[in-house]
This record gives structure tokens, sequence and C-alpha cells, in this order.
């Protein structure tokens, strides 16, 4: 039996990956087996030539692995269980790198994680690198770092033990009402509750949105579709002065989330 919440989840292309022509840099995970969800949002680094492809990677191969250290018996509180997390995914990155050459690392394979794992008894939160987490309505951003420079995973790969999966929180899974996950993009998010909605007569709204408005639970494409009209770039037509006005969409950075909500009435 899973876990008695409800998911959200979305990620879209920022404004400045549009014009730069890049690809979306961010990607998300959602893995649930044996009445455990593992949830997982990754942010590719931006000066890698080809960094969405370590975020998609990154975030499967995180959630997956920490679904197997939970199988071999290493409980979310053991003190081991991050590190155990961390070393299999290194030991997959390894893998590939054999393969394909070093200069995937740089090329391919950085990127940041924010994460959780919950089980019934246990809610851990987790991060390498930047982001936002959100728990039962208090906001914890990570970052920013020095340089705008993050540190990313597969750092481990040059040099071992360089960067740990950090615990962030570790809860009763019954004192979980809602949680969510976000990279970089999604701090940027949290400022934006006063701007006006481009196209539409209408404030953001607050980050708490994302968790108390039902829709972007009831229906499974709602959340991207917010998100999506928050980044598009507003056009419109001034008669009088005979020209285009162009508004830039709200969210420069790729945005990315994952948001759990405790079903109502659910233990």
């Amino acid at each position: 039996m899973l876990p008695p919440f409800d998911i959200a989840a979305a990620s879209v292309i920022g404004r400045e990956h549009v014009r730069a022509g890049r690809n979306n840099q961010d990607a998300l995970s959602v893995r649930a087996e044996g009445g455990v969800l593992a949830a997982v949002v990754a942010d590719g680094c931006g000066s890698g030539a080809h960094s969405e492809v370590g975020a998609q990677l990154g975030a499967r191969c995180v959630a997956e692995a920490a679904l197997d250290v939970l199988k071999g018996g290493t409980p979310v509180e053991d003190a081991g269980f991050l590190e155990a997390v961390r070393a299999r995914v290194l030991k997959f990155l390894t893998t590939l790198t054999a393969q394909l050459g070093s200069s995937l690392v740089g090329e391919h394979l950085l990127f940041t994680i924010v994460g959780a794992v919950i089980t019934p008894e246990r809610t851990l939160v987790f991060s390498a690198g930047d982001g936002l987490w959100v728990l039962n309505g208090a906001v914890h951003p990570l970052g920013p770092f020095p340089n705008n420079a993050p540190p990313y995973l597969a750092y481990g790969l040059l040099s071992p033990g360089a960067v740990p999966l950090e615990r962030q929180a570790l809860v009763a899974t019954e004192e979980v009402m809602a949680l969510m996950l976000g990279t970089d993009g999604a701090a940027d998010l949290a400022k934006l509750s006063e701007a006006r909605v481009p196209e539409r007569d209408e404030p953001v709204g607050p980050l708490s949105q994302y968790w108390t408005d039902a829709r972007y639970f009831q229906n499974p494409d709602a959340l991207r579709r917010r998100l999506a009209l928050l980044g598009r770039e507003s056009v419109r037509a001034d008669f009088t002065a005979h020209r285009l006005v162009r508004t830039p969409g709200l969210l420069a950075d790729d945005t990315t989330l994952i948001v759990l909500r405790r079903r109502m009435g659910r233990a």
C-alpha cells in the first residue's frame, strides 16, 4: 500500500533557455514500490553542453537507488542510508564514463538533486546542490552558492567523497501534510506572488497554492499548464501606437516541482 498522498508534478523550460535555444535541463522522477515512494527533482548544470541528459539520468537513478537501498534492509533513518544511495548512483555513472569517456562528466553529468523518500513510518528529505523544499508550509531554499556554482553529485567521480547527499529533514510520515520539492527555478517562483500573470489581470499568488488548490491534484496536467502560463511570453497589439507589446515570461530558469498532499481523511 502506497503512502496516502496525492501527487502533482511538472517541469517547464525557462525563458532564458528558450532564448538561447537550449533544452529544458531539469528533470523529475517519482517511483513507488512496496509501500515506499521516492521523489526526486534534478537540475543540469547550465554550462554543460548536454546537462539535460545528466538531469534525466540523475533523477531516475537517485530515486531507484533509494528504493534499492531500502529493499537491501537499510532504513531511511540509518546514518549510512544516503551514503549508500550516493554510492549506487556514482557506481552507475562510473560505468557510463568508463564506456564513453571522462569528458562525459562535464558535458553531460553535472546535476543538482532535491529528493524525498516516504515510507509508512518516516519521511526523509535530502539534497545535493541548490533548489527548494517545503514541508507543511515551511519554505526552505537551498543556495544560492558562490559564483552560481552549486556542488554536483558527479564531482564524486573526480574526487571521492567530494559531494555528499545531505539530510535536510527526517520526520514521522504521519506528521507530513504537504511536501514540495523544487529546482532552483522554484525558488524564483516563490518570489513572484505579487507579480501579474502574463495576459491576465491577476497576481501569480503564493507558493502555497500548489499544495492547497485541489485542481493541481484533480487534473494531472493542471500544474504543468499553470507553470507554462507563467513562463510564456505575452504579445498584445497596441493599436494606438501601431505596435506589438511583448511582456517576457516570469520564469527565467527551468522550473520543476513535485508536490505531495495528504489525502483528506487518511492517516
